[in-house]
C-alpha cells in the first residue's frame, strides 16, 4: 500500500540522491526543520538540552510479526526511532550502524524501532531485514505517524530519552561517531 506522503518522500529522496551525486558533500548530520513533534539537534549534532526537549508523540502499530509496538511502552529506555525504507540509499548506509548499536548497547538500555515509510511490501522488508541482521521491531509506517514526527525526507532518525522526550532528530545521513556519542550520553543519563 502506498501513501501520498510516501510518494513525496520518495521524490524528495531521489532529488537529494541526485544532488549528492553531483556535489561531493561530507557525510554529516543533516537537520530537520523544527516541527511540533520533532526538534532538531543542530548542525553539530549533540543532544537537545534537557529543558528544551519535547515529549515524543506516542503511536501504536503492529510490527511485521503482528506484535503491537507502542512507543509509550519503551519509557525508561533510550529509543532510536528510525524512519527508513528498503529503497533508500542513505538508509542502507545507516542500518548496519544501528544494528551494531543495538548489539552493543541493548543491555545498557537502548531499543530500536524501525518504521518503513515507503509502504513497501512486508515480504520485501523482511528480506532486507534478514540480510541486514535487523533483530529489532520494524513496522510499515503510516502517514499519521510521519506527520506527527515531521517526516519529510528519509532517512530520519530520532533519539528518545528515558523520559520519552525527543533528545535528537536528524534528517539525512547521521554522522556515525557523533550519533553514537549521543547514544552513549543518553544511556549514561544525559
Amino acid at each position: 500500500m502506498r501513501y501520498p506522503v510516501h510518494a513525496t518522500i520518495r521524490r524528495i529522496s531521489l532529488c537529494a540522491a541526485l544532488v549528492l551525486g553531483l556535489v561531493i558533500l561530507p557525510v554529516s548530520s543533516a537537520v530537520a526543520a523544527p516541527h511540533p513533534g520533532a526538534i532538531s539537534a543542530g548542525a553539530s549534532s549533540h543532544l537537545i538540552p534537557v529543558a528544551a526537549r519535547r515529549p515524543a508523540p506516542n503511536f501504536t502499530i503492529a510490527d511485521l510479526q503482528g506484535k503491537s509496538i507502542s512507543l509509550a511502552e519503551y519509557r525508561g529506555e533510550v529509543v532510536l526511532l528510525d524512519f527508513w525504507a528498503v529503497d533508500c540509499g542513505g538508509c542502507k548506509l545507516e542500518i548496519p550502524w544501528y544494528v551494531q548499536f543495538c548489539r552493543e548497547y541493548h543491555a545498557r538500555g537502548l531499543d530500536l524501532i524501525g518504521l518503513d515509510m515507503y509502504g513497501e511490501s512486508p515480504a520485501m522488508i523482511r528480506g532486507f531485514m534478514q540480510k541486514a541482521h535487523m533483530e529489532y521491531p520494524v513496522a510499515v509506517g503510516t502517514d499519521a505517524i510521519g506527520k506527527e514526527f515531521g517526516v519529510t525526507a528519509l532517512p530520519m532518525t530520532l533519539l528518545i530519552d528515558r523520559q520519552g522526550r525527543i533528545a535528537a532528530s536528524h534528517t539525512g545521513i547521521v554522522n556515525r561517531a557523533e550519533f553514537e556519542s549521543d547514544v552513549r550520553a543518553l544511556l549514561s543519563g544525559d
